[in-house]
């Protein structure tokens, strides 16, 4: 599954897919920065949020990049499970990757500013928050980017649709006021809890929150598989 996994990044990255979602995620951060300076809990939560359908697009793209019949060949191989396990970790290791970028960029082009009053959270501290909400965004992109792929809708169109869908639905039922908050990962709330401070209680319940959508997701995604595994293929006359 190691060699599975190799062999899924280094074909994202060599045939030059992982630049476009890149690309968009720093242009994106760069209009967000570009607004002014901030303290980094807050820039942070919000460019988790900014980040969230962009690592979702990665997600996709990344295991839209493996034919069908090679994907096949990989679960004769290595079995079934450990082939949809190393398409997710793969979209795990690439969706770090982008996180890493997104947390140095703001300290290159001067977004974010230390602590200017006596309730200020220290650099450090901002920067372990910011890494938080960041690391609650990617498992929750990284399984809707697997629904949106192509493996589990069967067509682009869907993919695109299920990507829209859940990167708008993010934003619209994390809004203050939701009726069903739940619905969606909990990028805003986040953003929201990481400006305005954070105790533990929120810390561990936002942590529990985005587990188990992420887990929901992620287990939508692999019966999707299941299910399209099983439908009889059609053949052309």
């Amino acid at each position: 599954m190691t060699a599975l996994l190799r062999l899924r990044l280094a074909g994202f990255l060599r045939t030059g897919r992982a630049l476009a979602p890149l690309l968009a995620g720093l242009v994106a951060l760069g209009v967000l920065y570009g607004g002014g300076r901030a303290q980094p809990g807050e820039a942070y939560g919000v460019s988790a949020v900014v980040l969230f359908p962009v690592l979702a697009w990665q997600t996709k793209v990344l295991l839209d990049v493996e034919p069908d019949v090679q994907r096949r060949l990989a679960q004769a191989l290595v079995g079934v499970r450990r082939e949809r396990l190393a398409g997710l970790l793969a979209a795990g290791v690439a969706g770090l990757g982008t996180v890493a970028v997104a947390l140095v960029f703001p300290w290159l082009v001067g977004g974010v500013a230390g602590p200017v009053g006596p309730g200020d959270r220290s650099v450090p501290v901002g920067i372990a928050v910011g890494l938080w909400a960041h690391l609650l965004a990617v498992p929750a992109a990284v399984a809707l980017g697997a629904l949106a792929s192509r493996a589990s809708t069967g067509s682009a169109g869907y993919g695109v649709a299920v990507l829209a869908l859940g990167g708008v639905g993010a934003v619209v039922l994390g809004l203050s006021g939701s009726v069903a908050p739940w619905l969606a990962p909990p990028v805003m709330a986040t953003a929201r809890a990481a400006a305005d401070g954070l105790a533990a209680s929120t810390v561990g319940l936002l942590t529990a929150w985005a587990a188990a959508w992420s887990a929901a997701a992620a287990a939508a995604y692999l019966w999707r598989r299941r299910h399209r595994r099983r439908q009889p293929r059609r053949h052309r006359p």
